[in-house]
């Protein structure tokens, strides 16, 4: 890295505004309340937290394959900022990172998973308070929308920037939100009774059917 160019690392400040503005973003719209509500929400942030460090304070994951990384690209220079967007890099992308294939996918990922994230929200709020089950919104199509949405968005972001720490995480995350959702789904059943069974015999947990995702009906 010349003297001219702008440090692209140990910007521990960004690290902190980033990681709070996501957070306190997806916080606005979970609003979590019992413990496995903070368990969620509280691998939601580490993951996070993992990622902009590795954005913007440390790249550990280059520097553990730095080795590797310089022998196959020797014209590219790991340490700016650019390169970290490895995805990009691994498959040959030599344009600007940030409307490559990837980094665009990511965004709809990301985007996508809080806009859901938000909508699901509303519903369950509105149900919670009239003590009756969220049938309506992203819960007619789905059982666990919010999960589905965060799913979508740690996916966006490993996509933009993966690491080793946060593809490491990712399936433990997934594989807690799966388990989480089950256990919702018995302590909903207990409250519901049959309405639920009802609803969760004609309702996917986690994969929308196709049919219903486009609106159509199963005789169209």
């Amino acid at each position: 890295m010349s003297p001219e160019q702008p440090a692209a690392y140990g910007l521990w400040m960004l690290v902190v505004i980033n990681s709070a503005v996501f957070i306190i973003f997806a916080f606005s719209f979970t609003r979590p309340k019992t413990s496995t509500d903070w368990r969620s929400f509280g691998a939601f942030s580490a993951f996070l937290v993992a990622l902009f460090t590795e954005m913007y304070g440390f790249p550990l994951t280059i520097y553990l394959f730095s080795g590797w990384l310089q022998t196959r690209y020797p014209e590219v220079d790991f340490l700016a900022h650019d390169a970290g967007h490895l995805l990009e890099v691994l498959f040959g992308w030599r344009a600007n990172p940030h409307f490559g294939p990837f980094h665009v996918v990511s965004n709809v990922f990301i985007f996508g998973g809080f806009l859901l994230l938000a909508s699901a929200w509303r519903v369950l709020y509105a149900a919670q308070r009239g003590r009756r089950l969220a049938t309506t919104g992203p819960y007619a199509r789905l059982r666990h929308p919010q999960y589905l949405a965060f799913v979508m968005i740690l996916s966006g972001f490993l996509l933009q920037w993966p690491t080793l720490l946060t593809v490491l995480m990712f399936p433990v995350l997934v594989y807690m939100y799966a388990r989480l959702a089950r256990r919702e789904e018995r302590e909903v059943a207990a409250e519901f009774g049959d309405e639920y069974v009802r609803y969760a015999r004609h309702t996917p947990a986690f994969v929308p059917r196709l049919d219903e995702l486009f609106g159509r009906s199963g005789g169209a």
